[in-house]
């Protein structure tokens, strides 16, 4: 029995401990009041070995080549590890999202074409809803 009670003793620190600091996020404050929001439908990301530079901006011609220069309006620096934890949270949200309402179709001529063409389609078999 003297032997049978070190493993339980080593395996209930270990065991108590990792799922205690896997289980409870972190709680961290923000204060937002002074943050200005904008909007962009256009993103460029470049980087280095040691972080990415995401660029924001609004393309007036979101549809084939803009004629003019897009201004970028926003510039945000992260290191890797941020651009890592970025990514995460943005893959859950937009999953959630598609849950909701659907995947979202990224390209912009598979959303525009097929409207004309299966618009025409989808009247006639809708027309009888």
């Amino acid at each position: 029995m003297a032997e049978e009670a070190p493993p339980q003793e080593a395996k209930t620190p270990e065991a108590a401990v990792t799922p205690a600091a896997t289980q409870q996020p972190v709680q961290v404050q923000v204060l937002d009041d002074q943050a200005t929001a904008t909007y962009a439908n256009f993103c460029r990301v470049t980087g280095s070995p040691e972080e990415l530079i995401v660029d924001f901006g609004l393309n007036p011609q979101p549809i084939g080549v803009p004629k003019d220069p897009i201004r970028v309006n926003q510039r945000i620096i992260l290191n890797f590890f941020t651009a890592k934890r970025l990514l995460a949270a943005l893959q859950m949200s937009v999953a959630r999202h598609e849950a909701v309402f659907g995947v979202l179709e990224t390209d912009i001529n598979k959303r525009v074409r097929p409207q004309a063409k299966g618009g025409q389609a989808g009247q006639g078999g809708q027309g009888g809803q």
